[in-house]
């Protein structure tokens, strides 16, 4: 009983330092990980991560233990279940993520398996003898007798994701050197900082952020300006629009201030603006006529430069 002692505090001490120095831990599922692959990814995460497996009882009843202290790991209490480990990491989760799951080896189907993934069977002369035709006919599968052989016509979904591999699917795909499966660890959950979320939210890139958030910001806009409700994004266009109305009862009344005389000015006295408009619009005119009269002045030159090598040839 001593030594059980001593192993669950030294594994409980170990959590609670783990916790402690890293802030961003990835719950990872671990079924079909072979003994070998744990020690190869446990070598390319060196420096960059700790892998830390244990029972889940026992990972519950450290976690529990903690809490009073740090209520925020409650929220990895749910993800403790069925053959999980964590790995504890402070650097850029999507390396560390593609190094987790870099580390995967085909592996033939076996009867009574979860397929992971759909399995097609291609195609193809198989190289099989014609008298094992009826296997095929046995699992629906179209062939037909090509010099000697059985072939397949078509390609066909064998097994779909989440059902079990039978007895004779799992023989035809190992007749047929077909290892449909690979296997590494998945990556179930992800920590960080106190929260928890799913690994598909590290593909979100930064302008996928930002667009979202432009959006949301279009959003509340609007919808401020339609309830004239005032908030941040809104201010600026509320003050705005506050002082075209403002500019709309002083050109219609009395009321007037500096800035707004000219605008007063160029409605009472429209012709005095209107004569300065053509004036300055004449300018770029008159240069564009002036350009081809230059042209042709100087094409005219050049016709008469010509007549000076006229009857070289006479």
């Amino acid at each position: 009983m001593g030594g059980k002692s001593a192993t669950k505090a030294a594994y409980f001490d170990k959590l609670k330092s783990l916790l402690d120095e890293y802030k961003t831990i990835f719950i990872v599922s671990v079924d079909n990980v072979s003994s070998q692959q744990m020690h190869e990814i446990r070598l390319s995460l060196r420096g960059e991560g700790v892998v830390l497996m244990g029972k889940n009882t026992m990972v519950r009843r450290a976690l529990k233990g903690f809490i009073s202290e740090h209520p925020e790991y409650e929220r990895l209490l749910p993800h403790v279940k069925g053959n999980v480990g964590f790995i504890f990491t402070n650097g850029d989760l999507k390396s560390v993520r593609t190094k987790i799951l870099s580390n995967r080896i085909a592996a033939p189907a076996r009867a009574g398996a979860i397929a992971p993934c759909d399995v097609y069977v291609p195609a193809g002369n198989t190289g099989m003898e014609p008298g094992k035709t009826s296997f095929f006919q046995a699992l629906g599968i179209p062939t037909k007798i090509a010099r000697g052989t059985i072939e397949i016509t078509t390609d066909l979904k064998l097994v779909e994701a989440g059902a079990k591999v039978g007895a004779s699917e799992a023989t035809l795909l190992n007749m047929l050197n077909i290892s449909p499966f690979t296997y590494g660890m998945g990556i179930t959950q992800v920590y960080d900082d106190g929260q928890t979320f799913g690994p598909e939210i590290l593909d979100i890139e930064e302008d996928q952020l930002l667009d979202a958030l432009k959006s949301a910001i279009k959003t509340i806009t609007t919808i401020s300006l339609a309830a004239n409700y005032p908030t941040l994004p809104s201010v600026v266009h509320s003050i705005v629009n506050t002082y075209k109305k403002v500019l709309a009862v002083a050109v219609q009344t009395e009321y007037s201030w500096p800035e707004i005389e000219q605008l007063k000015d160029r409605i009472n006295n429209p012709d005095a603006y209107a004569v300065a408009a053509p004036a300055a619009a004449a300018a770029p005119a008159a240069a564009e006529e002036a350009a081809p009269k230059k042209e042709e002045e100087k094409e005219e030159e050049e016709e008469s430069g010509d007549e000076g090598f006229g009857g070289l040839f006479d």
